[in-house]
This record gives C-alpha cells, sequence and structure tokens, in this order.
C-alpha cells in the first residue's frame, strides 16, 4: 500500500503525454472523445485521486488505475471523467412531446422508454413522471437508463436527491411521487416506490452491442453525442437504434446533431426522429388449380 505524503505536496501539472494516454484510454475504452481544451478539467477531476494515493504525478495515477487487477481504481477514473450534470425536466418541451405521444398513440402492449445516458436519474424520473401521469401507476409501463459511470447509477437506483435539486417537477408533482426527507433524510427528498417499481437502472457502455434483446418505443440520448467523434457517433447511433422499434422515436439534445451520421430515421423536429415502419408486404394471390 501507498504511504501517504503530506498534504502540502506538489503535484506536477498535467503534461500532454499524460494527457494524451488519458485521451487514448478513453476513446480506445468507451469512445469519449476527449478535446484538448479539456485538459484542465481533466488535471482538476482526476486531483483527488493523485491526492488520496500521495502521488505528485499524473501519470503514476494513470498507471496505477491500469493495472492489471486494479478494476475498482480504473472504474473510478472512468466515473470521474465522464460523469455530468443534469436535472429534472431538462429541455422541457421533449416530455411535453411524450406526453402529446402517449395522448395520441393508444396501445394495448406496455410502453417501453429507455434514456442511454441517465447519470444519476433525474431524466428517468422525469419520463417516468411523464408516463405515470398519461398512463396511470397500475399498467405496466417501463422506463430504463443506462449509464457508464456506476457511481452515478448508484444514485439513480437510490432515487435521493437534495431538496434544491427539485426544479422543473412542480408543486403537485412533488406530492404525487415523491416523499420528503426526515431526520438523516432531512433536507432531501425521496422518489416514491410506487414510481420506481415503473423503472430500473444498469451500467451500459454506448459503444458495445446489448445482448438482453431489449427493445423500446421511445430512446432518450441526450447530452452525449457531444462527447464522441463522427466515428464514435456512427458507432454508438448504430448499436443505439438496433434496439428502438419501427415507429419508435429517438430524442437528441437541441445542442446535438445527426447531421453527416447515417441513420435511417424520418425527422419530426430537430432533436425528434422516428424510425420507419417496416413495410406491409402485400399477400401474393395465388389461383388454386383442381387436380
Amino acid at each position: 500500500m501507498l504511504a501517504s505524503k503530506p498534504k502540502d505536496m506538489i503535484v506536477t501539472p498535467l503534461d500532454n503525454r499524460d494527457f494524451q494516454q488519458i485521451q487514448s484510454f478513453l476513446y480506445n475504452h468507451c469512445g469519449i472523445s476527449m478535446a484538448p481544451t479539456k485538459k484542465t478539467l481533466v488535471a482538476t477531476r482526476l486531483f483527488r485521486r493523485l491526492r488520496h494515493y500521495g502521488l505528485s504525478s499524473y501519470g503514476d495515477y494513470f498507471a496505477l488505475a491500469t493495472r492489471a487487477g486494479n478494476g475498482a481504481e480504473l472504474t473510478l477514473l472512468i466515473d470521474s471523467l465522464t460523469t455530468n450534470e443534469t436535472y429534472f425536466f431538462r429541455e422541457v418541451d421533449h416530455f411535453h412531446f411524450v406526453e402529446q405521444l402517449l395522448t395520441r398513440e393508444k396501445r394495448t402492449t406496455p410502453w417501453r422508454v429507455w434514456s442511454g445516458a441517465s447519470s444519476s436519474g433525474e431524466e428517468v424520473f422525469s419520463l417516468a413522471m411523464t408516463l405515470a401521469d398519461q398512463l396511470g401507476l397500475h399498467n405496466e409501463w417501463r422506463v430504463h437508463g443506462s449509464d457508464l459511470s456506476s457511481k452515478v447509477l448508484a444514485l439513480a437506483d437510490e432515487g435521493l436527491y437534495p431538496m434544491a435539486r427539485n426544479d422543473g417537477i412542480g408543486l403537485e408533482r412533488l406530492k404525487k411521487y415523491c416523499l420528503k426527507g426526515v431526520c438523516d433524510q432531512q433536507g432531501c427528498f425521496k422518489i416514491a416506490s410506487k414510481l420506481r417499481r415503473h423503472v430500473s437502472f444498469s451500467q451500459r457502455n454506448l459503444m458495445q452491442p446489448e445482448t438482453d434483446g431489449r427493445s423500446y418505443d421511445i430512446i432518450f440520448l441526450r447530452n452525449v453525442l457531444i462527447y464522441f467523434n463522427k466515428q464514435s457517433k456512427q458507432q454508438v447511433i448504430n448499436q443505439v437504434l438496433k434496439q428502438l422499434r419501427p415507429g419508435g422515436y429517438f430524442f437528441i439534445s437541441h445542442t446535438e446533431t445527426l447531421f453527416g451520421i447515417e441513420h435511417g430515421l424520418e425527422q419530426i423536429t430537430s432533436s425528434v426522429f422516428r424510425k420507419p415502419r417496416a413495410p406491409t408486404v402485400p399477400l401474393l394471390s395465388v389461383k388454386m388449380h383442381a387436380g
């Protein structure tokens, strides 16, 4: 075990060589393209891990984190660099679109929705509240969230948030779907179990194929494509759209675009797309002859 160095130890600034090592690792492992302008962000987010181990070099920390058998630290490295801020009902017009969709498209099969970059769960629970408003809590609809970061998935699965983070939910939904924290949870609110039973979370690298056979009517993949270069974007889109059912809807952020990406979707708005339904093959008329 490494001995801790004094708290006033000097950490050597992140140099280009070590930054490029981290860049290459993130790209090869999960397809994320870290721009040179993110060098300061990388140094800031990893600084605490250097201090934890008493290391003065980012290169030494990277070597430690990527050492065989040190998977827990490698996960922390990835979590540190891929965790992104989110909030409830972000880009609220998308949720209004879903409301209209649920009202317009009546069906007998349960709705299935996927948040492909769910972070700490705010997007998933925003979707769940939207579906609950329109479909009720007793119908068997589902919302699934996935993320690369195990750290934020643990937060999402708990469904516990600071009261200051409830902006966007609204008082009516807070009363309907959330519980006020007491004792050691004072100052927080928790998503009620009646809503959480419709929700699930799992870890996923979007660059890799899904093998569980799940398919969805609605997929949200917002505020994540901006971290990929064109080649990686194409690979992510190819993998994700395999799980979108024909006639299903695909959402990206207003700050993102699918320009230059092959996707085969019909564009509804600048950030909403629809997968065409499979064409109906007419039955051939066969003339029977008496033998």
